[in-house]
């Protein structure tokens, strides 16, 4: 199981590393498309599509075809947890050595944003103390990393979850 645990979680992993770094070669200045998330979210399941492959070519290569819920979940599990690592471990890379003022622009362009949906002058003012705050707390790596696993443990749990429900099998009874 430890086999097939790295290797689809290598593959998901790289799979949602690519398209980040990828991503921010090509957009420099932070600007913030309208369906940034929908195309992050999108690699995210299709990175963590793996979970079901692994869950299937172990299910039925290793274990005659038999997979219970909970031994699917697991494995779909600890998948999630290996790419989400990769994830977070490039990003801090990422962040840290490329792109350190990745908080000040993408601030930068969360305010034109806000002030451009016509929010008051003081909610602008409460809005850019949170963000100032945020930035600094984002300096801590761990503080950092916590945050990017947020944005990928949640889907790798769901697609864990489907998968398992999907993918499980029990042995037929003789009766």
């Amino acid at each position: 199981m430890k086999k097939h645990v790295w290797i689809y979680g290598t593959i998901a992993g790289f799979i949602t590393t690519a398209w980040t770094i990828g991503m921010m070669a090509a957009n420099k200045n932070c600007e913030i498309g309208e369906y940034a998330e929908v195309y992050g979210y999108t690699i995210m399941l299709l990175a963590f599509s793996m979970i079901f492959v692994g869950v299937k070519n172990y299910r039925d290569k290793y274990n005659d075809g038999v997979i219970t819920f909970g031994k699917a979940f697991k494995l779909g599990l600890l998948i999630t947890l290996v790419a989400s690592t990769i994830y977070v471990i490039v990003w801090l890379i990422d962040y840290t050595f490329f792109i350190p003022d990745f908080m000040d622009k993408y601030s930068a362009k969360m305010m034109e944003k806000l002030k451009a949906s016509g929010m008051s002058q003081v909610e602008l003012e409460a809005k850019a103390k949170e963000m100032t705050e945020f930035k600094e707390m984002y300096k801590n790596p761990f503080f950092n990393a916590m945050i990017t696993y947020t944005e990928i443990l949640p889907v790798g749990l769901l697609m864990s979850l489907i998968a398992a429900f999907v993918m499980k099998k029990r042995p037929t009874r003789l009766t």
